[in-house]
């Protein structure tokens, strides 16, 4: 079988020791036909995600390097076409609409080891004309749905991931607090799209709900959706690092402050109780005000590590407030599925605002995501013409 050849947005493996930042270049990329268990498709719409800032970033590695190839094509939160299914693949068909499942790799019980378009090697992203899949990630959408493309491409990588978490960590909570205890427990997340999946996934569960964020836009639109916005602004200080900690005085002034000031808030969201369930996909700086943000019987719940990799924390205080830590990553494969027909049923999409960015103007978007630019938590582009 020949090679399929398409347009595409490329990244190239960076030049070994300079720490150059990568660039998106419109190039023919060619990749080898479906086999009998892949799907041909062509995306339409696509979401930007944070693993394509950091591909382009070569932080914390050079992902190219890393899969031992010479370009790739990133993206991996989106809508497609099915063009053509291989002779074993059942349940799809020529023209169906579908999200990406973004299991590139998995263990022996379903669950994302490496990602599609990302770290898993030999795969093709959305950022292409035209694409392919194993016929288990693509998971095909609704006849009919509700709701717009646009909403579903923003759903597929981060509202999966958020289900997967909120299995685990609202099922740690509930193994030692059971509901008739605490029917509406308190749930807080560091802000981000994927903690504004879980926390609006929370509220469907009955839980209370609060999410931090430091734009203005950012804080209307929860307080619009029912959940308590928390102004990071307050305290944004609060960003710790323990050398300065031990050595810089009037950091750790400013530090202490902030910190002081968010636990404050925290003791008023809620009622003195502290929080049950916090999200944190940020890491290092926050980690240590997040525990001690957390009540008793309390989960700290992680799905990525923004802003730090490694954390420290005080082990006996942690055992005496029975605190649960979870650690997941992405979603498993039956949860994709999952996760969409309760997302179609009980309206838990993403909240899709402003423009959707065109095909060329892509690596414009990918610049104003990384300075800061971008107001919406789910920015948005088109591949191909529905």
């Amino acid at each position: 079988m020949s090679d399929i050849t398409t347009e595409a947005w490329v990244l190239h493996r960076g030049q070994q020791g300079v720490p150059d930042a990568g660039v998106l270049k419109k190039e023919l990329y060619s990749f080898p036909d479906i086999t009998e268990d892949e799907v041909l498709v062509e995306p339409l719409f696509g979401s930007w995600e944070g693993n394509m800032s950091h591909a382009l970033q070569r932080d914390p590695v050079d992902i190219c390097r890393m899969r031992r190839e010479d370009r790739i094509v990133l993206g991996n939160s989106g809508v497609l076409r099915v063009l053509r299914i291989g002779s074993r693949v059942s349940g799809l068909r020529e023209g169906d609409l579908g999200v990406i499942a973004p299991a590139g790799l998995c263990d022996k019980y379903g669950y994302l080891v490496k990602v599609v378009a990302y770290d898993a090697p030999h795969t093709v992203g959305l950022l292409a004309k035209q694409t392919k899949f194993h016929k288990s990630q693509v998971v095909k959408l609704p006849y009919n749905t509700k709701y717009s493309l646009q909403a579903w491409a923003a759903f597929s990588v981060r509202y999966s991931t958020a289900w997967s978490n909120w299995k685990i960590a609202y099922g740690c909570f509930r193994l030692q607090v059971p509901e008739a205890d605490e029917p509406a427990p308190f749930v807080c997340g560091w802000g981000g799209g994927t903690s504004l999946a879980e926390v609006s996934l929370a509220r469907i569960f009955g839980c209370r709900a609060s999410l931090i964020a430091s734009k203005e836009s950012r804080l209307n639109l929860l307080k619009g959706m029912g959940i308590v916005p928390i102004d990071r602004r307050k305290f944004s200080a609060l960003n710790f690092d323990h050398e300065k900690y031990e050595s810089d005085r009037e950091y750790r002034k400013r530090y202490l402050q902030a910190e002081a000031t968010f636990l404050g808030i925290v003791r008023e969201v809620t009622d003195g109780d502290g929080v049950a369930i916090f999200i944190d996909n940020i890491g290092t700086p926050v980690v240590r005000a997040t525990l001690k943000a957390l009540g008793r019987q309390g989960v700290i719940t992680t799905i990525g590590w923004k802003e730090g990799t490694s954390t420290c924390f005080s082990r006996p205080p942690e055992c005496i407030n029975r605190h649960i830590h979870v650690h997941t990553h992405g979603s498993g494969l039956v949860e994709g599925a999952d996760a969409l027909n309760f997302a179609e049923d009980n309206n838990w999409l993403p909240p899709v605002t402003g423009e959707v960015h065109a095909w060329n103007d892509i690596p414009q978007l990918a610049h104003d995501y990384a300075s800061g630019k971008i107001e919406t938590y789910f920015p948005v582009y088109q591949v191909n013409s529905i």
